[in-house]
């Protein structure tokens, strides 16, 4: 069965793609970046899906894509954590008890709190480009796109995707992570919790974190782990060489289930 539609999730309305067509198969949870939203993802959900005979479930957080507006742009430092909590919920709600989460960016960084969190719900993670901890080239990332966002047409290509909701969620990333009291954020302390298999992709170019990041993620988790670098290849890794990380992501998965 397909599903597009508006679902309320703790008193948040957000957006949802979910095709369970395949019985008793795993349920790929594709978790967006910090500018992203469900139709950023192109064709790739859907070729993942087919390659690994899977089931599927993308969804908007809120104040992206076609969910509802955030209240405000404020967010709190641990709001990643907040995300990772009402993932949980949202697969609660859709009986999604063997869930692999695919996250990039801020969503790979959801998906690892939630494979700490809630053992039982999440079989896997795919992890592309989460932070663990703030870099001074994360900031600079930021910065750079603080910049993009006076001097270009950044803020009408963004809302392509999230409408009038642009400025909201530009606000919400860039304040949140250049604000005195994020530099010090760190999900280390939640690493040993993972139990389940882990794949961490990144693009050895990646303009926002180094190396540290995977390294220190796949040395301190407790379940199995493997690392897949991409040379030459920057922050997003399956809009770069989509194919590249469709066959490593196939592979993985096939392997595993």
């Amino acid at each position: 069965m397909i599903q597009n539609t508006i679902v309320n999730v703790g008193d948040k309305n957000l957006y949802i793609e979910y095709n369970n067509s395949f019985e008793n198969r795993p349920t790929i949870v594709f978790l967006h970046d910090s500018l992203g939203s469900v139709v950023l993802w192109r064709d790739f959900p859907a070729k993942l899906s087919e390659a690994t005979q899977s089931n599927v479930l993308v969804y908007d957080r809120l104040g992206y894509g076609k969910s509802y507006p955030m209240i405000t742009h404020e967010r709190a430092v641990n709001y990643m954590e907040q995300e990772a909590d009402l993932l949980n919920d949202l697969l609660a709600q859709l009986n999604i008890d063997k869930a692999i989460l695919f996250g990039h960016s801020d969503g790979g960084t959801i998906a690892l709190i939630a494979a700490a969190k809630y053992h039982k719900r999440v079989e896997a993670v795919i992890c592309e480009a989460g932070h663990i901890f703030v870099e001074d080239i994360t900031l600079k990332g930021v910065y750079d796109a603080w910049e993009a966002y006076k001097t270009t047409n950044l803020p009408e290509r963004l809302k392509k995707y999230h409408g009038d909701k642009v400025e909201m969620l530009f606000k919400a990333w860039t304040e949140t992570w250049t604000r005195d009291d994020y530099r010090n954020w760190n999900i280390e302390y939640l690493l040993k919790d993972i139990i389940c298999p882990l794949l961490f992709i990144q693009g050895e170019s990646d303009e926002y974190g180094t190396l540290d990041q995977v390294e220190k993620t796949i040395s301190q988790v407790s379940g199995s782990s493997e690392k897949y670098i991409i040379p030459g290849i920057g922050h997003t890794p399956h809009k770069e060489v989509p194919e590249l990380v469709l066959e490593k992501s196939a592979e993985y998965i096939r392997k595993l289930f």
